[in-house]
């Protein structure tokens, strides 16, 4: 079996304004910083053999710090890859949040993303968003998952020798494993994952459960 820790990066600029952040970056604030040092504290003694990021620099750059603090930290390899990157949110990235949920949920009757979340799921609300996206460059549900079932294929394909694995990602991303990997009303979800926050799912005979969302601590 192995274990994957999910982790959500740290604090960002964008975060801090309430911005949708999607495939847009921005850096670490300084409370980000501190949250990354102190999710790698909690990890540090955790045997990873393996670890992943996104790609997007403050997913990364979590995932170093996390990665200097590990007792395995002379060994392990970071792979940075796209598969794990958040949700694309196109026309919306950028704009408030409370905005883009709005104009995403409003043709269906939703004031925001909690509502969108807890009477549909995040599927749904990543459809809403393309709908309403002007040039229809947010991914919807189906473009998501054929991107991020490639990341957790390589996963998938880690040697039996690796049984704890590292994962640094984002909020919808993590909050959409979790939904689609745990039972319905199991975790609750809406609110999405914390910056800095451990999520643990794990994958035995080929197949993923959720076991643990959104702690501060193991």
């Amino acid at each position: 079996m192995k274990k994957i820790y999910i982790i959500r990066h740290g604090r960002t600029f964008l975060n801090k304004y309430d911005k949708m952040q999607g495939w847009c970056d921005s850096p670490l604030t300084k409370d980000g910083l501190a949250g990354a040092q102190e999710v790698a504290q909690v990890l540090r003694d955790v045997d990873f053999g393996a670890a992943f990021s996104s790609d997007l620099k403050r997913a990364s750059d979590t995932a170093k710090i996390i990665l200097q603090a590990n007792k395995n930290a002379a060994t392990l390899e970071l792979v940075e890859s796209p598969h794990f990157r958040e949700a694309f949110y196109g026309y919306f990235e950028g704009m408030g949040s409370p905005e883009a949920w709005f104009l995403a949920g409003m043709p269906h009757g939703f004031k925001n993303k909690a509502e969108i979340i807890n009477q549909n799921n995040y599927d749904v609300a990543k459809d809403f968003m393309k709908e309403a996206d002007p040039f229809h460059d947010a991914e919807n549900a189906a473009e998501y998952w054929a991107r991020v079932d490639q990341g957790l294929e390589l996963i998938k394909a880690l040697p039996d020798s690796v049984e704890n694995v590292l994962l640094v990602t984002h909020s919808n991303t993590i909050s959409s494993i979790a939904e689609r990997f745990s039972q319905p009303g199991e975790f609750a979800l809406a609110r999405g994952a914390r910056n800095s926050s451990i999520s643990i799912l794990e994958l035995a005979h080929d197949k993923f459960k959720l076991v643990s969302f959104n702690k501060l601590t193991l």
